[in-house]
């Protein structure tokens, strides 16, 4: 499918604009005159209410079906950091609808960084202190606990999956897809990787839908930062097919082909910042001045890194990092922080 083709098809869907696009591609000179590899940010992190992050590609599909049904009142879950649940709050906000954010945790003593922002917002956060804190679960079990449980407690509303993560939220990574292929073209990047964070695989699986409706010789690679699901690799591939097929171009993808490197680089758990990943962080601030945050980019850029070094990313090709976002999280953890890498003086 050419690009031209791709755009008309995404046209003909119903979405509500939150996204300001092309996001820019940035070059990163002294990173990459470090490493000795061209490094570019895709900076996702500029979009969406309330601090931004990419999620809010995936909710102008989402909301517009809200809309679209009549709702008032907006439902998802996430980690107590999860950034969707907090750009989820803002955009319903936005729109007129009311925001319910669930937690399979206790409730914080002191609200920090997105359930800080989350209250500024008014959104109705729902915590609950079952479900076995972080270990591996499925996707589709925990979506259908908390569509039930929020049944009981909001009433009618609109359900949006953990990190947006269905195929009108692949969509948003669709449309990101032509994006970066028509800069990369701009830029004479075709021959570029493509390395994000992975915490619920929706955003790979629009990307991964993306570059093949396109035929794009972008190659993608995403990084597992909280080894969260079961059989995670064949959800992604069989959300990347139902996003080609909802686009009318059907494809097969096998688990075995998904782009992705698993619990590797994911640090100490889910939520939890990593050595590693806080290293990057700081690294990356005294370079170029842009923040990472310590629970999903940091992980994945560190994890970037220490691909390069394994001459697992080619040789000598250009990289680009899509910055998802997450600010916020910087600032959960300043009592950790005293003690790390990511507050160590220098």
């Amino acid at each position: 499918m050419d690009a031209e083709a791709l755009a008309r098809r995404l046209e003909a869907i119903p979405r509500v604009p939150l996204v300001n696009e092309p996001t820019p591609l940035e070059y990163l000179p002294r990173f990459s005159a470090a490493i000795g590899r061209p490094i570019y940010l895709k900076r996702d992190d500029h979009i969406g209410p309330a601090m931004g992050g990419n999620k809010a590609r995936k909710l102008e599909y989402l909301l517009a079906d809200a809309l679209r049904w009549g709702h008032h009142r907006v439902v998802t879950y996430g980690g107590l950091q999860s950034n969707h649940a907090r750009i989820t709050a803002a955009a319903a906000r936005r729109l007129g609808l009311e925001p319910h954010l669930f937690y399979f945790a206790p409730r914080p003593s002191r609200l920090t960084g997105n359930l800080l922002v989350n209250d500024l917002l008014g959104a109705h956060m729902h915590f609950l202190p079952f479900g076995g804190g972080t270990r591996p679960r499925s996707l589709a079990w925990t979506d259908f606990l908390v569509h039930l449980l929020a049944w009981v407690r909001v009433g009618r509303h609109y359900f949006i999956p953990v990190g947006g993560r269905s195929v009108l939220g692949g969509l948003g990574y669709v449309r990101a897809a032509l994006e970066l292929h028509r800069q990369a073209q701009a830029e004479g990047l075709e021959n570029a990787w493509v390395v994000m964070a992975v915490g619920t695989g929706g955003m790979l699986a629009g990307l991964w839908a993306g570059f093949t409706l396109l035929r794009s010789p972008l190659r993608l690679l995403g990084i597992d930062i909280g080894a969260l699901w079961k059989n995670f690799p064949t959800t992604v591939a069989r959300l990347a097919e139902r996003i080609c097929a909802r686009l009318g171009e059907p494809h097969r993808f096998s688990a075995t082909e998904v782009p992705l490197i698993e619990r590797t680089y994911a640090g100490p758990s889910y939520g939890v910042p990593s050595p590693e990943g806080n290293e990057t962080l700081r690294r990356l601030a005294r370079m170029e001045g842009i923040l990472l945050d310590p629970i999903y980019t940091a992980k994945a850029f560190a994890g970037m890194l220490k691909q390069i070094e394994k001459g697992q990313l080619g040789k000598g090709e250009p990289v680009i990092f899509l910055h998802s976002g997450g600010l916020p999280a910087l600032f959960a953890f300043e009592e950790q922080a005293q003690d790390s890498a990511l507050g160590e003086p220098g």
